[in-house]
């Protein structure tokens, strides 16, 4: 017994290791706390809070007092749960949809046994019998609940408990009704594709017809029909259309569902193009109008349609074109207002993002924001006030602050012009909530009323920044410098802990340079880099052309040409870091993962000898390998641009790459398939070029798993330590 208590009392004392520190990061340790899933209620003075997996809690805006518990998952009739994930009311609140276990089909899809909680009975009934559900949606009277299942939707009536098939002709790898295709899912970031209308009598929705989608298979190998403890003898198959640039993409169309005729019908959009996108509709304040939101295949034009549900009409209400693309996240800025007379739009037309009033038949009223600053989020119009809230850069393309503006251009500053801020705005608008963190001061969530002013603190990270403080790491900071184009970049850095003066040190790029992305942003984020300081490495990150905030022109230079001017610009950022005395320029590495996996391989193989080493996680190597609409979006189709496709292509530099590199792939990767780095390594091998590979099993894009991520990290830093720092 002593034994054993003198070594506990050994092991108790064993300091802290930056092994540690590298096992915390990749644990989310210092992943800072925010109020993530505050929910307003109708009346705009109250909000719910999901509490402990478990409880619905509601609160007041203006005290922050708790009031009730809503919901309780151990103490409803009839059904019990251990505890939920998510959680949404009825338009009425009378009742709520629950669900916990989720089955993921891929990134953002998932199946589920969703319950209707019954507030006033306190009762919990599954909202199926059938199977599992996808996406269910309340109807405006409450009366109704949408649902999907195996690419079918059904009704389910509330007042009877009963449920019924609104189509049937769904078929896996064929038809798809109101719920999203892979490409669709991934890159038009929306899993519902059904909307009610107004008076909840008809159902609108999208239906995919992806049979001429080439299909793309996947070996999984963990995955057998034996034993849980039996080694599987033969990989699975796993089958998914997926289109790549210049191939056939599902044929959308959309549909109106009649219950009471139990009739659906498609509607005629009216559209001259063979090929197009709909990556949204909306329902407008009235019922005769249909919002569609209709993209053409090259997506360098917008047109907002409204549909007749009756009569199949539809009419063309806005167009937006950009000479280079239209960004399909504009659409998500688009809010009708209550009194169904006006909608926001926001437009790139001038050079920048801003916002515009039209009316509801889409004559411009005004232009509410104007400035050489982009307008990042709209959270609204109220046209009680005709005030719009909304989030932009005019402070600093590196920050992120909360504004209202009215229609006379009367503008309001609403948070403190520091750092980074992201609001969530109660239903009448009279209240928010500021999610704010810097570049070295984790999140503290404010609840402000609609001047600004503080109420209290939600959540101050408090506990967070003592423990990290407490590390006594670097500090992160800013810094801009002029490349040969005069283009002027903006960068981070982190120094080693304890760094010496009068020594130069081994120094990584962290980078990710896709288009629209940011990684330099006065905002709170802790990565490996922090471990990599303690190490003895300089960190540095620097956004080159094509990523945000900083305009039309600066976002979209790389248009056509994707992988040319960001290398260029990475490239540009290792020399001038080469320039400081800190920074050993024989010892400069990069690294990124996915387009920043894409670009290490780029930065290695433009023939100088400025990287010693990179690291290259998921990689796209050849844009001709990856989906049709993020790629043609920036890169049209291959027939068009053919030698576009080249000039970016790492497979087409394979023969150039100078450095030791690291490649890292998932081999159920559904996003970025491990094609790209087979294809890759065979264009190495032909122009006898050499790489270190390495491949986790089952894994997909993200690569997830406390375990994986931990050994994940461990490779690529044991691999810095051989080939940058020695």
């Amino acid at each position: 017994m002593k034994r054993t208590f003198f070594f506990i009392l050994l092991f108790t004392i064993i300091p802290y290791t930056f092994a540690d520190l590298l096992t915390d990061i990749t644990d989310g340790k210092y992943k800072a706390k925010t109020i993530a899933n505050m929910k307003s209620m109708n009346d705009g003075e109250h909000y719910t809070l999901l509490e402990n997996n478990r409880l619905i809690v509601r609160y007041s805006f203006k005290t922050g007092k708790v009031l009730d518990t809503i919901f309780n998952a151990a103490t409803s009739k009839l059904n019990k749960l251990d505890q939920i994930t998510g959680y949404e009311f009825s338009p009425n609140e009378l009742k709520i949809l629950v669900f916990n276990k989720q089955k993921f089909r891929y990134r953002r899809t998932f199946t589920s046994d969703y319950f209707v909680f019954d507030v006033k009975r306190n009762e919990l009934k599954p909202l199926s019998e059938n199977g599992p559900q996808e996406v269910p949606l309340f109807s405006p009277d409450s009366r109704y609940i949408a649902f999907a299942r195996e690419n079918n939707l059904f009704l389910h009536k509330l007042d009877f408990g009963t449920e019924s098939a609104i189509t049937k002709d769904g078929e896996f790898g064929k038809i798809i009704n109101g719920t999203p295709d892979w490409v669709y899912e991934e890159e038009f970031v929306n899993t519902r594709y059904f909307v009610f209308s107004p008076d909840s009598k008809l159902l609108a929705f999208v239906r995919f017809d992806e049979t001429a989608v080439p299909s793309y298979q996947m070996q999984r190998y963990l995955e057998s029909p034996l034993k849980q403890d039996e080694m599987p003898l033969y990989p699975v198959f796993q089958s998914f259309k997926y289109p790549k640039p210049g191939q056939p993409n599902s044929k959308v169309s959309v549909c109106v569902y009649d219950d009471f005729y139990k009739s659906v019908r498609t509607i005629n959009l009216g559209v001259d193009d063979a090929e197009f996108y709909i990556p949204r509709i909306k329902w407008t304040k009235e019922q005769d109008k249909l919002a569609v939101f209709v993209l053409n295949r090259n997506q360098n034009r917008l047109d907002m349609i409204y549909s007749h549900p009756k009569s199949l009409v539809s009419k063309l209400i806005l167009r937006d074109e950009d000479k280079y693309y239209v960004d399909f996240e504009n659409i998500d800025d688009v809010n009708f207002s209550d009194d169904g007379k006006f909608f926001t739009f926001v437009s790139e037309r001038n050079g920048w993002r801003h916002a515009y009033l039209y009316n509801v038949n889409g004559t411009l009223q005004k232009q509410l924001t104007l400035g050489n600053f982009d307008v990042t989020k709209v959270y609204g119009y109220d046209d009680v006030k005709q005030t719009l809230y909304y989030q932009s850069t005019e402070n600093s393309p590196l920050q992120r602050d909360v504004y209202s503006v009215d229609t006379k251009g009367k503008k309001t500053l609403l948070t403190d012009g520091k750092g980074t801020h992201s609001a969530v705005f109660s239903a009448t608008y009279a209240y928010f909530s500021d999610n704010a963190s810097s570049l070295n001061k984790p999140n503290i969530t404010y609840m402000r009323n609609s001047k600004g002013e503080i109420l209290r603190i939600l959540e101050d990270n408090a506990t967070l920044m003592a423990e990290f403080n407490a590390l006594n790491l670097p500090k992160k900071e800013f810094f801009s410098f002029t490349t040969s184009e005069g283009v002027t970049l903006n960068g981070w850095m982190l120094k080693p802990s304890n760094s010496n003066s009068q020594q130069s040190y081994p120094t990584l790029m962290v980078q990710y340079s896709g288009p629209n992305s940011q990684d330099v942003k006065d905002s709170w984020n802790v990565g490996w880099e922090y471990f990599l300081a303690s190490q003895g490495y300089v960190v540095a990150s620097v956004d080159g052309r094509g990523t945000a905030a900083r305009g039309t022109e600066f976002r979209k230079s790389t248009y056509m040409r994707l992988g040319v001017l960001e290398t260029k610009d990475q490239v540009e950022a290792a020399k001038y870091l080469g320039k400081q005395s800190f920074v050993d320029k024989n010892r400069i590495g990069i690294w990124g993962w996915s387009y920043g996996g894409f670009m290490t391989l780029n930065a290695m193989s433009t023939g100088e000898k400025i990287f010693k080493a990179g690291i290259a996680v998921a990689p796209v190597t050849d844009w001709r390998l990856y989906n049709s609409a993020y790629t043609e979006r920036f890169m049209r189709q291959p027939k068009e641009n053919n030698g576009g496709y080249d000039a970016g292509s790492p497979i087409k530099h394979a023969a150039n790459l100078n450095g030791n590199v690291l490649i890292i792939h998932g081999t159920a990767d559904d996003n970025v398939h491990v094609q790209n780095t087979y294809l890759y390594l065979d264009a190495l091998q032909k122009a006898d070029k050499h790489a270190e590979l390495y491949l986790y099993t089952d894994k997909n894009h993200s690569i997830l798993g406390k375990e994986t991520r931990r050994h994940l990290y461990k490779k690529k830093f044991d691999f810095l330590e051989k080939n940058l720092k020695n």
